[in-house]
């Protein structure tokens, strides 16, 4: 009898459920929350998602056996399927995939572990001090030095220790945080290493160097961007005294993983993985596209407001994306990032006169 009221006791003191969405973010009716854009499934869009995730299946192959072969004979094929959207069952894999991190993983066995247990870091209490602000309303990181909570403080600690003229910067975290939703720490940490020493595409330590030397150059190029696509809202912001360090600099330091719909974050670091840093570029301008008619009226503050709160319709992925995949940046940040280099390139020495 005893033992029964002890184990009613215990089972009335547990906690209440708590409702969350699909991806494990607290249910909210409204507010800023990166849940936002969940969307009631059919059974036809079950069925439609499927028949995705057979094909996405075919052409990984086991655990990824088929998907360079793949690449190199369809291309065009493999792009287009992830612009449409990784199936999230497969999203963890595919980015592993695409990024190059996997290839890191193999060729570096217990390096990872060695980081963790064996190393200390400088960085660890700015570490420990930021991370619950690390997605809060998701279950896997709200418990206090619970299992989430230890995992992105293992992995930054890692980088950190790994890159020691990087260290750690706040913004990783977000970064860290969206990776381990999809993987284990190890893979996540293998995923940052590829990103930020640029085993597929250009390196982005330079996000968060001192100084975020990489940040200071995509702003003055988005800068340049609005000014050319959107002289009207350019001319704008120049008569506001509004630049992009105001309200873009997390767009490229945490890859729209903060305050973002988490869906079109997923959305976007599709592409971004597997095209580079230019889908940023386009995203951004698509927000600034869709609701241009409005931000050219609004005086300061109104418009500093409306360009950290972007609409709800505006950062729908189905919305949004087609419309920064209209948007042709490559060759021109091209052509900035060569005017930039000669600029800043150190003239040849004049020759000794005779």
């Amino acid at each position: 009898m005893e033992r029964k009221r002890t184990d009613e006791s215990e089972q009335g003191s547990a906690p209440p459920l708590v409702p969350v969405d699909r991806f494990g973010f607290l249910k909210q009716e409204q507010g800023n929350s990166p849940q936002r854009f969940t969307k009631t499934r059919s059974s036809s869009n079950y069925e439609k998602e499927e028949r995705r995730v057979t094909k996405w299946r075919k052409m990984i192959g086991a655990g990824g056996s088929d998907w360079k072969h793949y690449v190199r004979r369809k291309p065009h094929v493999v792009k287009r399927r992830i612009r449409k959207g990784i199936p999230d069952c497969l999203r963890g894999l595919v980015w592993q995939l695409i990024s190059g991190s996997r290839d890191l993983l193999l060729m570096n066995p217990g390096v990872y572990v060695q980081l963790v247990v064996y190393e200390t870091s400088a960085s660890e209490l700015d570490i420990i001090r930021d991370i619950n602000r690390t997605f809060p309303s998701h279950v896997f990181f709200q418990k206090r030095h619970g299992p989430g909570q230890r995992s992105l403080y293992n992995v930054l600690k890692a980088y950190s220790v790994y890159d020691r003229d990087v260290g750690y910067v706040q913004g990783m975290g977000f970064v860290a945080g969206l990776l381990l939703l999809y993987m284990s720490e190890e893979d996540a940490f293998w995923l940052l290493v590829a990103l930020l020493k640029g085993a597929v595409h250009s390196p982005m330590e330079g996000l968060y160097q001192a100084g975020l030397p990489l940040v200071q150059k995509y702003l003055s190029q988005l800068e340049q961007l609005v000014r050319e696509l959107m002289p009207k809202l350019g001319e704008h912001f120049t008569q506001e005294m509004i630049n992009p360090s105001m309200y873009a600099s997390q767009w490229f330091i945490t890859v729209f993983s903060y305050s973002f719909p988490f869906s079109s974050s997923l959305r976007i670091w599709d592409v971004f993985l597997a095209e580079g840093v230019n889908i940023v570029f386009k995203v951004g301008l698509a927000l600034l596209k869709y609701c241009h008619d409005d931000l050219v009226k609004l005086p300061f503050e109104e418009l500093m407001h409306a360009l950290r709160n972007f609409p709800e319709d505006a950062m729908d992925p189905d919305t949004l994306l087609p419309l920064a995949y209209s948007i042709k940046v490559s060759k021109r940040l091209e052509e900035m990032t060569q005017d930039s280099d000669k600029a800043t390139a150190k003239p040849d020495k004049p020759a000794n006169p005779v």
